[in-house]
């Protein structure tokens, strides 16, 4: 589907989506003034035209995980499939090629040091044509999870929002623990649809409907579960991704993190061991407008000494499962 085919009630269904993901659909009508069966008729063609997913995720911190990014660099020719061979495992998310085709970008998390030497010190610099790796491990979050870059749009208006709105979570409080099996094989289940129907989620767990829609209220009430929607960027007309590195005087770290976070590029921001301390997805409409929030937002963070762009030039995996093999994602997926 092509940018124009996608208008204001497909842009403010997303928004919905991301407020509250498995909010009944008569909720979604009621505050965007439409019948339910027009919500029913939308969600399902944006989901089967793979313009749109809803995901049931784990926040890293309420079960205990770390999240590292690793860069990988490659000789140009295995830059794909070292990227494909990382987002077939289960603790990778967001892997990207990178503008340069000789660097792969991806997310991990992991619950154990041992879990993180095994990939990012032993297996990935032994991978042939791998000429070398960078891991950076996330020691805060400025922007991300469930905070996605739609609540930055003007998809819904402030009422809508307020309505809208699923209670707010403080997951400031650490590891609530690690979660039980029959929590995981829901969870695994939420992670692939996020609005899977509760006789799926009952066949997981062998639960009753009454203990899943319970526990479901638990896990979200103390920040282990949240929803995300992912979604095609042609639909609010954003067409260049950028990954960001820079380097920034610890002490105003935290600082120029918010201001970033406030920025309505910034899909994603957090601090990060290394020389460049400070990491940023941004999306703009095309490239003269990434020019211009250089040259602008940028510009004017007094604390930023050093900076690398790279925009993304092909999305293997998203935040969720793997669905689609790798070798099918589209070359400029968004």
């Amino acid at each position: 589907m092509e940018s124009d085919a996608y208008d204001d009630l497909d842009r403010a269904l997303v928004h919905a989506l991301q407020l509250d993901g498995r909010a009944p659909f008569s909720r979604f009508a009621e505050v965007l003034g439409v019948s339910d069966q027009t919500v029913a008729r939308r969600y399902t063609r944006l989901r089967t035209t793979g313009a749109l997913r809803v995901l049931g995720l784990t926040d890293p911190a309420a079960v205990g995980e770390v999240v590292w990014l690793v860069r990988v660099r490659c000789l140009p020719d295995a830059a794909l499939p070292v990227a494909e061979a990382l987002a077939r495992r289960a603790d990778t998310s967001w892997v990207h090629v990178l503008s340069d085709g000789t660097e792969v970008a991806a997310a991990t998390r992991v619950a154990s040091g041992r879990d993180s030497d095994a990939l990012l010190l032993r297996k990935l610099p032994q991978t042939p044509r791998v000429v070398g790796v960078s891991a950076h491990c996330v020691l805060h979050e400025y922007y991300g999870g469930e905070q996605n870059l739609v609540n930055k749009s003007d998809a819904l208006t402030a009422e809508q929002i307020r309505r809208l709105r699923a209670p707010v979570v403080d997951r400031s409080k650490g590891p609530r623990g690690p979660v039980s099996a029959e929590d995981r094989r829901l969870l695994d289940v939420l992670a692939r649809d996020g609005r899977a129907p509760p006789a799926e989620l009952t066949a997981a767990t062998g639960w009753s409907q009454s203990t899943v829609r319970r526990r479901l209220a638990d896990l979200r009430a103390d920040g282990t579960l949240y929803f995300d929607v992912v979604y095609t960027n042609r639909m609010f007309r954003q067409t260049v991704t950028t990954t960001m590195w820079l380097s920034v005087r610890p002490s105003e770290l935290a600082a120029t993190g918010q201001r970033l976070a406030d920025h309505p590029e910034v899909a994603f921001a957090c601090a990060t061991t290394g020389t460049k301390n400070l990491m940023a997805s941004v999306v703009c409409a095309d490239v003269p407008a990434l020019y211009t929030y250089l040259t602008t937002r940028i510009a004017e963070l007094p604390s930023v000494r050093d900076m690398e762009t790279s925009p993304i030039l092909r999305r293997i995996k998203g935040p969720g499962p793997l669905l689609t093999p790798p070798s099918q994602v589209p070359w400029r997926a968004s």
